[in-house]
């Protein structure tokens, strides 16, 4: 996930022509409330040129990781850092459904093209448009997924254009430019859209990028099930190629999409499953969180208001966002539910996607379970040096990968912006510590295949470089350094960049008025909708350090250090006797964590 590059809510009934400018005023707003938090004791504000500098170890480490790519992978889709080279679909084992990224269209490079414009790479960005112009082919006979393909090749395609057309306008590069881009994102566009032949208008989960779905080359079309977020993290994409290039057709099947999923949701929780099948509309998992399979259909609600300035979306994610705090947070954790029983737990463990949220309360305006949230993350951040795929509610390791995600740098950097807090660049200080000295290695940086023993995985996943390093560097970078204004634009789930202005341009489809399907909320809920910076940031120096400090040892005190095997087998020998003499009295002894015996 992503965030906007503004932050905060409105809920005027201005036209939407003159709204946009005021999500730069709101984060303006926040940007100014900062100076309360500013002087919190705890931690020391960091120096202009420490900034500098940790900016430039960013784009360093970027450096490292792109130039190997285009070394020794392109026009490959991903580089293999541990083996030094490309990853083509086909020729190497197959990854499941992790490889449905894939799709021979040198995903990396697309997926990195703004990433160059934000790091001020004008020169880089220019070449890397030809030789995506040049070089990358749409037309291939290979199954790929819907939501991956759009979120990256087509964000990707649309990001470019987007700075593209900046860089032109403004008369410092690409002076040649004719919007390729957006034509080779038309071109993807209408062939994702045989995915969408559904009776609901959900879109199957895969589509060939050459024969469409259902038919014998396809290959595909024979799924019944997709992921709420799959369905639902379109209408960004989607709307901005709509009003890119007057084809409302893209615009009008993302938000049949969305219409369906709302009206599917659970009328007494409303919320939303995570997996549906997309004939009959029927929920075929029924736990609902925030994390994967669900996070960024949240995420694209309440972003599609910001966009496209439609408050249906508004209403939607405040629904939704009222039954998230009253089910699913369970401070400072964010559990899953059963959407017919909320009140229930579905499983004990979270999963690292969530790390997106917290950037997300921001732009929604809850900042102080924004705060508690991604400090209980951060936690488990300096217990395994990274955030594992899935811990438990006990901080232990569920699923021990992880593969780069950028989630928590990019609530890392919401957080900083709409709060001033140093401690913000301290939390991102360590992320750059830790890829340096955990995850580089001579070809770039690999995924982690086990956060417990530092063991690493032959994979470099593409929002590496589209996100992670984007929110590092914006983290570190003052405003007035940028060569653009960041304010203009709207983050996608992938970082890519949209421009504020599309909500004045070519609305072409029609808005729906569904307002009376709204259920009552309690009213105090919006009291953050348009952010108060007297409500989010009270005048107390103190206040995010009084909400972090009683977390700072949550992980430790639920999730003892790991021991070596010398001393596991030590106490192992030690119980051996005790435990012989409990079973001569016939006594059964449970050991407990630590070692205590617990009956």
């Amino acid at each position: 996930m992503s965030g906007a590059a503004t932050g905060g809510e409105g809920r005027s009934g201005d036209s939407p022509a003159g709204r946009w400018p005021g999500w730069k005023l709101l984060a303006l707003g926040l940007l100014s409330a900062s100076s309360v938090l500013v002087a919190t004791p705890a931690v020391q504000a960091m120096s202009r040129e420490e900034k500098r500098r940790l900016g430039n170890q960013v784009v360093e480490m970027f450096d490292h990781a792109y130039s190997n790519y285009m070394e020794h992978a392109y026009p490959a889709d991903e580089l293999m850092p541990l083996t030094c080279r490309g990853r083509i679909r086909g020729q190497e084992p197959s990854r499941g459904d992790v490889d449905d990224a894939l799709g021979k269209f040198s995903l990396t490079l697309i997926d990195t093209l703004d990433t160059l414009v934000v790091l001020n790479k004008t020169k880089e960005f220019e070449e890397a448009v030809k030789k995506v112009i040049r070089d990358v082919n749409l037309d291939n006979d290979i199954v790929v997924s819907v939501f991956e393909t759009n979120i990256r090749v087509l964000g990707g395609l649309l990001g470019g254009h987007s700075v593209a057309i900046m860089l032109k306008e403004k008369g410092e590069a690409m002076q040649w430019y004719n919007g390729e881009l957006l034509h080779m994102a038309k071109q993807l566009g209408y062939k994702l859209l045989p995915a969408f032949n559904t009776t609901s208008g959900l879109p199957y989960p895969r589509v060939n990028l050459k024969f469409g779905v259902r038919s014998p080359e396809a290959r595909t079309g024979t799924e019944t099930d997709t992921c709420t977020a799959c369905a639902g993290t379109l209408i960004l994409e989607f709307a901005a190629l709509s009003r890119f290039t007057g084809a409302s057709i893209f615009e009008e099947y993302a938000r049949k999409a969305l219409d369906f999923l709302w009206e599917k949701r659970q009328r007494s929780s409303n919320l939303v499953g995570v997996t549906i099948n997309i004939h009959t509309g029927d929920w075929v998992r029924k736990d609902s969180g925030v994390g994967a399979g669900i996070d960024s259909y949240y995420e694209y609600l309440l972003k599609a208001y910001v966009l496209l300035g439609d408050d249906s979306f508004l209403e939607r994610f405040n629904t939704h966002y009222d039954a998230i705090m009253r089910y699913i947070s369970q401070p400072p954790l964010l559990l899953d539910v059963h959407i017919h029983k909320p009140m229930l737990n579905a499983r004990t463990w979270m999963d690292s996607l969530l790390a997106f949220f917290p950037g997300l309360q921001v732009l929604k305006g809850d900042i102080r379970p924004a705060i508690e949230t991604h400090e209980m993350l951060y936690q488990v951040i300096k217990k395994h040096n990274f955030l594992p795929e899935a811990f438990t509610t006990d901080f232990r390791v569920h699923w021990a990968q992880h593969p780069l995600r950028p989630e928590f740098a990019e609530s890392t950097y919401f957080l900083y912006k709409a709060t001033g807090d140093p401690y913000y660049l301290d939390v991102g200080k360590t992320l750059i510590e830790n890829l340096n000295k955990y995850a580089r290695v001579p070809c770039g940086f690999a995924a982690m295949k086990d956060v417990r023993t530092g063991s690493h995985e032959d994979r470099m996943d593409s929002f590496f470089l589209a996100e992670m390093f984007k929110y590092l560097y914006l983290l570190f970078t003052d405003k007035e350094d940028l060569t653009f204004d960041i304010e203009d634009y709207i983050f996608t789930t992938e970082a890519h960049l949209l421009p504020l202005w599309l909500s004045t341009t070519n609305q072409t489809a029609p808005k729906k008025n569904i307002t009376t399907e709204y259920t009552e909320l309690d009213d105090t809920n919006f009291d953050w909708t348009c952010p108060n910076t007297q409500i989010l940031f009270p005048n107390d120096p103190m206040y995010a350090q009084s909400i972090r400090e009683p977390l700072k040892n949550v992980v430790d005190k639920s999730c003892p250090r790991s021991v070596s095997r010398v001393e596991e087998m030590n106490d192992l020998k030690a119980w051996i006797w005790p435990h012989q003499c409990f079973q001569k009295m016939s006594v059964r002894a449970l050991f407990g964590v630590g070692g205590s015996v617990s009956k």
